[in-house]
């Protein structure tokens, strides 16, 4: 492997929207190159999770080499380094783009461009990728290859001959993609003479050899036995083993400028090989890292809690095991009134939130109840202090608050032209602010707009689908903290307030929200002995109340005839026992409530 002329080597990466083709066109590239044998072929067969098989998306990156005899008779390498597709994965999509030359970017011919198609394309055209335009699914009834192809050429402005028409399922066009490899993809630059510089594009934890980090080497080269060093965490430590990413993990004595591998030198945690990371040597240290580093935000927070309160370890120690593999988790330990202990986590995006709580539910067994997710403010109180709120109930009284921020996001929605009117509805409900309008072509559009990133972490996703007909595809990235008029709505049961319930939201929306919420939890919660009163409140002013009667015993029952005091007198009782009742009982709150928040129509 070592002798391969180090010119041969092609990375490269696959971009397209879910659903497009993407990790079936990565089974054909496998095949053909015969990385894989036909008999040993699943489906997707990259995206080895469970969830990623029955969701039809990438959740974990992947990366694996192909040798490729092509027809000139010369052998080359290609390191296809997969990418996850969706927006809440964008800064590992930015990193495995910054470990290659060139990109196929793929486009369902029955679906056109998508959202997020646009804007992996843009993070691979700032990277200075070579882009190869490749249209999928043509031998499906309802293709529209020459939309498609009109489109291509509108977004990239390559020429009509560029773009190669392919059918990853029916193994069409899968060799004109291995010879544009060859012919268009800038062959890996070599720099052997200069010191170590590898740049961290993944890690993923080994049970028995810890984390093992996946790199691209730009400058020198890196053998078992070197000290190195992380430029930005500062750890030092001994390369263990290095190697090439085949099907499974291929040791070898070097990885040298231009190639793609593996590097084992006994890491403990995730944390500390941080994706965007420069390696180098400590005999020879560098002054400049690998551009683009950053470190990675939690956008969305939510509290999650063991449903039986005897499985907070267990919760614990499942979530300390997903962190290992998925170093943008973050979670620290919290207590409720309403839920006992648990754990406040962060996660990137919706998405990333429910695969985490899809997989401790899976894999761990346990039943969890989350909090309604929320978003980071900057509070900025009266005595000039400025404190981040990720949970209601640590937002601070209003009389201290002298205003909120809160994050925004700039929004591209792609949609058919008949759609507008009920988008442009929808973007007014959920506070945004229309930037501007592209159209694709004649019968699609390019919106743009600014939202507060608090109203799409709830049902954006959802709704957009149903006002398009499932036909707009969206795509979001973090602007900046705005201004903005917020309050904290609490939710009180008999004048308690119930503080996993309570949320942010904007002034002009609390009396809905809180109409809408006691409404639900009048449905969900039964009927006590005794009256149960649901309000939701702004500080001390109650904006709407909803009424649970209690349970009534008929105790007249047993009085046939007699004085009509008598039957008042048990009445009395009754009541007096009801109102003892009220101020010792307490209101048990089904798990139902908790999710009703999460689904408010």
């Amino acid at each position: 492997m070592s002798n391969t002329n180090k010119s041969n080597i092609r990375n490269f990466c696959i971009i397209a929207h879910i659903d497009h083709g993407k990790s079936t066109l990565a089974d054909r590239l496998l095949e053909k190159t015969g990385t894989i044998e036909k008999r040993n072929m699943i489906k997707q067969v990259l995206d080895d999770m469970d969830l990623e098989q029955e969701r039809g998306i990438t959740i974990k990156l992947h990366a694996i080499q192909m040798k490729y005899k092509h027809n000139d008779g010369v052998d080359y390498v290609f390191n296809l380094i997969d990418t996850p597709g969706h927006v809440d994965f964008s800064y590992e999509v930015s990193r495995s783009l910054a470990a290659c030359e060139g990109a196929l970017l793929v486009v369902d011919a029955t679906q056109g461009v998508e959202a997020q198609t646009i804007s992996n394309l843009y993070l691979a055209i700032d990277n200075g990728l070579e882009i190869i335009p490749v249209i999928n699914k043509i031998d499906l009834q309802n293709a529209m290859i020459d939309d498609v192809t009109d489109q291509i050429i509108e977004l990239i402005g390559c020429k009509k001959e560029d773009i190669i028409l392919t059918s990853a399922k029916a193994d069409i066009g899968t060799d004109d993609i291995l010879n544009a490899i060859v012919n268009r993809i800038p062959p890996a630059k070599i720099e052997t003479e200069k010191p170590l510089r590898a740049l961290i594009f993944d890690s993923k934890f080994d049970i028995y050899r810890g984390v093992v980090v996946y790199i691209r080497v730009f400058d020198g080269s890196i053998k078992e036995g070197d000290e190195i060093k992380f430029f930005f965490s500062g750890k030092t430590l001994i390369a263990e083993e290095v190697g090439h990413l085949r099907m499974g993990r291929v040791k070898t004595d070097i990885l040298k400028s231009g190639d793609v591998g593996y590097l084992i030198a006994g890491i403990k945690d995730v944390n500390e090989s941080k994706v965007g990371d420069t390696i180098f040597k400590v005999s020879e240290p560098v002054s400049e890292p690998l551009p683009g580093y950053k470190e990675v935000k939690s956008m969305v927070f939510s509290g999650i809690y063991p449903s039986a309160t005897d499985e907070f370890e267990t919760l614990r120690d499942s979530l300390a095991k997903l962190k290992l593999n998925d170093a943008a988790l973050t979670f620290q330990p919290e207590t409720s009134v309403a839920l006992g202990f648990g754990f406040r986590c962060g996660f990137l995006g919706m998405l990333h939130m429910e695969i985490v709580q899809e997989r401790l539910e899976r894999e761990y067994n346990i039943n969890i109840i989350t909090t309604v997710p929320s978003v980071e403010y900057k509070v900025y109180k009266t005595n000039g202090e400025v404190v981040l709120v990720d949970n209601p109930s640590l937002m601070p009284d209003s009389v201290k608050i002298d205003y909120v921020e809160e994050p925004y996001i700039t929004a591209n929605i792609i949609t058919p032209t008949e759609f507008i009117g009920n988008l442009m509805k929808l973007a007014n409900e959920r506070r945004g602010i229309f930037v501007a309008t592209n159209y694709v072509d004649a019968k699609r559009v390019d919106l743009h707009f600014e939202f507060p990133l608090s109203e799409i972490v709830f049902d954006f996703y959802d709704k957009l689908k149903s006002y398009s007909r499932g036909y707009a595809s969206f795509d979001y990235d973090f602007k900046d903290y705005k201004k903005s008029d917020l309050v904290k709505l609490d939710i009180l049961l008999n004048g308690d307030s119930v503080d996993a319930l309570s949320i942010i939201v904007h002034r002009d929306k609390a009396f809905e929200w809180g109409k809408r919420l006691c409404t639900k939890l009048r449905q969900l919660i039964p009927k006590q002995m005794f009256e149960v009163a649901i309000q939701a409140a702004i500080g001390a002013k109650i904006v709407a109340r909803e009424t649970i009667s209690a349970m009534r015993k008929n105790v007249i029952a047993k009085c046939y005839g007699g004085d009509i005091s008598r039957k008042r007198k048990l009445l009395e009782k009754q009541k007096e026992g009801k109102r003892r009742m009220k101020q010792v009982g307490s209101v048990e709150i089904p798990q139902e409530a908790f999710h009703a928040v999460l689904s408010l129509d």
